[in-house]
């Protein structure tokens, strides 16, 4: 029972640690993950540097985006910040 006492406080901050902080940032990477599959040609975009435009294609790695009538810029997957609806 001494024992149980001693640990309690350690196995407390390992458990609010756990619901505060890691938790979370798993359900945000797996929001992530599930826009960048979700990624259709035609999409609205912003990168994570802030350049918005629409998708022109993308392959596994990256994605190709038209900003205007003539430019067409290749990025990261990992770059996209949001598609806009």
């Amino acid at each position: 029972m001494e024992l149980l006492v001693t640990f309690a406080p350690i196995i407390v901050l390992v458990l609010v640690m756990y619901f505060l902080m890691i938790r979370p940032a798993q359900k945000r990477q797996k929001a992530v993950q599930e826009m960048q599959a979700g990624l259709q040609k035609g999409d609205e975009v912003i990168t994570i540097g802030g350049l918005h435009g629409t998708v022109e294609s993308f392959d596994q790695k990256h994605m190709y985006l038209r900003t205007d009538e003539s430019a067409v810029l290749k990025f990261d997957r990992v770059a996209l910040k949001e598609v806009v609806k």
